[in-house]
């Protein structure tokens, strides 16, 4: 394929190639807690953690798809919005769905104010469609539209994202999700199947756009550009088999950590692995430009949580420049920096470790953050603070939790006899230690 075959329109010329009705045949779930649209031939769609499935229709067998690269708005959490860049008004954009053998047409229309191209992450394709700015194709200029065409030729996970201007665009929060469903609808059959992406942001303080010069210091490690508790949970009714599709465009690796379940490795961005090189795992590792899918049976009822193993990475923003205090007898101290701040509230940390962090979060009033910016622990839970934040959400399995519903069902209702709980000291004395 050359670069002739890439035909490049201005934005004036959209209304000609009616790429407005491209939206109506896939009108799928902002969330979890939307039921999303049945995928035709009783294949399970996807439910994408915070966003939705981008529309398509079919034109003489072809389905047309519409994707628009620009500049967003976007909550990360409750208190905090960012300034990202992303597809369709959000980031990640809106995932794309289509069926082993498809052949698919995606018009990309650039309304960013540079140039920009979109790279088909694990697809294979015709080297014209590849998406390498400058290589394969022409940059696509602020103003244009230009479509991209191929057959599905295998199912599975990928993702799109830009190759040009990489190190801005993709830190701006440029990335999205495409699946493949098998075309025999029997094939990998689950009941439940998510998919969510990893990214990682610096915004300073007070600020709401990323730096894109960021190598290592990032303070926002997200799932699908939100940080807990703003991140969907995930839900399954007792029994049912749930996929989890995790793709990473952050610049270091994670731990995915499921709690409540053993699951299997059954797929990567190369494709399905076979069952009999599946391997079994509580946590699997996820790194840079890499896609990982699990499955797992949802057997034990509950709230369980869902994270990255890095425990930094489960924190809001904070910073790195800060001295130890642990173990530091700061009461002196306090008492000077107080008569120094008369009808102010002065508050010590770090003494005897950071969940206090939670304290300061709940005495806002008190003690206000910089604008636009989260506290580095929050989350509540029926039994007080979660102390989460960043890569953190809850997979939520319920016996009377009825197939097809993705409404959250609130917290789990522990049976009589099953929480931990403070112990009698004559419970446990005598036992040798």
């Amino acid at each position: 394929m050359q670069r002739r075959d890439f035909l490049g329109v201005s934005a004036g010329a959209l209304a000609s190639l009616g790429l407005a009705g491209i939206a109506t045949q896939a009108n799928a779930s902002k969330g979890s807690g939307d039921t999303p649209v049945a995928v035709k031939g009783g294949r399970t769609p996807v439910t994408t953690l915070n966003t939705r499935t981008l529309g398509f229709r079919m034109n003489n067998g072809v389905k047309e798809y519409h994707l628009i690269a620009e500049a967003i708005e976007q909550e990360v959490a409750p208190g905090m919005t960012a300034l990202f860049w992303g597809y369709n008004g959000s980031s990640p954009g809106p995932t794309i769905e289509a069926i082993e053998g498809d052949r698919v047409r995606i018009f990309v229309s650039n309304k960013l104010p540079e140039h920009t191209t979109i790279h088909w992450h694990g697809i294979l394709l015709p080297a014209g469609m590849d998406g390498v700015g400058g290589l394969t194709q022409p940059q696509i200029k602020p103003g244009e539209t230009y479509v991209y065409e191929f057959t599905l030729g295998k199912s599975g996970t990928f993702m799109y994202h830009p190759h040009a201007d990489e190190m801005v665009q993709m830190a701006q929060g440029m990335m999205g999700m495409f699946i493949v469903h098998p075309k025999n609808p029997a094939e990998r059959r689950v009941d439940r199947d998510y998919a969510f992406m990893l990214a990682s942001y610096k915004i300073d303080p007070g600020t709401r756009r990323p730096d894109p010069a960021e190598m290592l210091d990032f303070n926002l490690w997200t799932f699908n550009s939100r940080t807990f508790p703003a991140i969907a949970p995930l839900v399954a009714r007792t029994g049912e088999r749930v996929r989890i599709r995790v793709a990473n465009l952050t610049m270091t690796n994670h731990p995915v950590h499921v709690h409540g379940v053993d699951f299997r490795v059954t797929g990567t961005d190369g494709g399905w692995i076979p069952e009999a090189g599946q391997w079994p795992e509580v946590t699997t590792d996820v790194a840079v430009g890499q896609i990982r899918v699990i499955e797992f049976v949802a057997k034990a009822p509950g709230d369980w949580a869902l994270h990255c193993h890095k425990s930094h990475h489960t924190m809001g923003p904070m910073g790195h420049g800060v001295p130890n205090m642990l173990g530091v007898d700061q009461a002196a101290a306090t008492q000077q920096i107080e008569a120094l701040l008369p009808g102010q509230h002065y508050m010590e940390m770090g003494t005897n470790g950071m969940a206090e962090m939670q304290d300061m979060a709940a005495m806002a009033a008190m003690m206000p953050l910089p604008p636009n910016t989260l506290p580095m622990m929050t989350g509540e839970g029926p039994f007080g603070p979660i102390e989460m934040g960043g890569m953190f959400t809850l997979l939520k399995v319920r016996d009377e939790l009825q197939p097809g519903d993705y409404s959250d069902p609130g917290w789990y209702e522990h049976p009589p006899g099953t929480v931990a709980r403070p112990a009698d000291s004559k419970a446990f004395s005598g036992i040798p230690i």
